[in-house]
């Protein structure tokens, strides 16, 4: 199924549904953003605005957005701040949205709906004021290669998001390709069992100050 239709029918539940993904990733991103100072943020996925709520706490201006509009009008719901601006936008195409440079990009659960990555780190590395980071949290590779994908249950039965597996090179080549370097790379394990397969792939690039 799109992830656009998905993701607005997933809405209705998003927030009150058992998700370890979408917990944990939350978890990860408030952990690895923790020491990072940012005045402002584009946040590419936003959801109901899980995120959105701590980069607050964080930033002074945020543009969050969202392929689905189900999703952004929970968030809306949820934050009523003049430094916020919620977008609806499909980032696969030009990123006509963006009318700044931000400090930090962030994706969240995410990039697993989006085959061509070169094209995200491109335009990516034109919205990064210089000395800028971008987080990425997805499903662990290991997740996807096990068949784990983006889905709700609905009374017609599970739905899922269209997937694309992604190898962590995948997200490393285009990043370099377009200017930025790897900081940080983690991995985020169901009740920190790091016997078992990991959840969580985080990766902090940082765009080249030059």
């Amino acid at each position: 199924m799109e992830p656009e239709k998905a993701y607005d029918l997933w809405s209705e539940q998003y927030d009150t549904n058992s998700n370890k993904t979408r917990d944990l990733e939350g978890i990860a991103l408030r952990s690895e953003l923790a020491d990072i100072k940012f005045k402002t943020c584009l946040e590419i996925g936003c959801g109901t605005g899980k995120n959105t709520e701590w980069l607050l706490t964080r930033a002074e201006k945020i543009t969050a957005a969202d392929l689905s509009a189900g999703m952004l009008e929970k968030a809306k719901r949820k934050i009523n701040s003049p430094k916020v601006l919620f977008v609806n936008c499909d980032i696969r195409k030009e990123w006509d949205f963006v009318t700044q440079k931000y400090d930090l990009v962030s994706f969240s659960l995410v990039l697993e709906h989006i085959e061509d990555l070169d094209h995200i780190f491109k335009e990516s590395a034109k919205v990064l004021n210089p000395g800028g980071y971008l987080y990425a949290g997805e499903l662990h590779p290991y997740k996807q290669y096990n068949g784990t994908k983006a889905g709700f249950e609905s009374e017609e039965g599970k739905k899922i998001a269209t997937c694309f597996n992604h190898n962590i090179s995948d997200f490393i080549i285009p990043a370099k390709k377009y200017g930025m370097k790897i900081t940080e790379v983690n991995e985020y394990f169901d009740n920190d069992d790091r016997t078992q397969m990991p959840r969580i792939l985080t990766i902090l690039f940082r765009k080249n100050s030059g």
